[in-house]
């Protein structure tokens, strides 16, 4: 009966030793596979990062290249090519404008000397000749802004554009001067004629 009782609890302590050491095996697999499960976790955060920070950089390049392309574009636009700069309008503008200072010049000092205008009529002569050449002088600087590197921001077919529209501008200018110069030489005929007539008027019924 002692053999059987010793038996019986030999066999319980192997039974209560080996299901004690299943439990702690099941407990190591667990923790094995947590432990992976945990990596694999960290793995995907990882690769999320990476390619988080990829596409950051990415749109961070591309932003960068964008604004590199637009400055390039901007400061493209200050630069004068040669064919605008040798634009056969440019030197005729300033022609132009040469020959309405002289001719203005010119005339001016003719009526002044024909001696049948009042001081009042000189005056507003003078000053339609002074509003002229200050409208062509600027005109003129439009012009040099145009053709001039570093100044505006503007394509060749604007700056081409800028230059047709100053020259036409100068053309009009000098029509109207010359206009202007025309009219107010028949005037000095005219009274230069009628001077003439008083003239032999009053050497008759002398």
């Amino acid at each position: 009966m002692k053999i059987i009782c010793v038996s019986l609890l030999f066999l319980c302590g192997i039974l209560s030793k080996s299901y004690g050491q299943e439990q702690e095996i099941a407990q190591l697999l667990l923790n094995v596979e947590k432990l992976s499960q945990f990596k694999r976790i960290l793995s995907d955060m990882k690769d999320g990062y990476k390619i988080l920070e990829g596409g950051y950089n990415t749109v961070k390049d591309i932003s960068k290249g964008n604004f590199n392309i637009h400055k390039q574009f901007l400061d493209g636009l200050l630069e004068v090519s040669p064919a605008v700069k040798k634009y056969r309008k440019v030197p005729l503008t300033i022609d132009y404008q040469v020959k309405l200072v002289k001719e203005y010049k010119t005339a001016f000092s003719q009526f002044r000397q024909a001696g049948v205008f009042k001081p009042e009529e000189l005056n507003r002569l003078s000053k339609t000749y002074s509003n002229l050449i200050d409208q062509s002088l600027k005109s003129l600087d439009e012009l040099a802004m145009v053709i001039t590197a570093g100044k505006l921001r503007m394509t060749d077919d604007e700056r081409l554009g800028a230059i047709d529209r100053i020259f036409a501008e100068m053309e009009d200018k000098l029509l109207f001067l010359r206009q202007f110069n025309k009219e107010t030489s028949l005037t000095v005929i005219l009274r230069q004629k009628e001077k003439v007539e008083i003239e032999n008027l009053k050497n008759l019924n002398k």
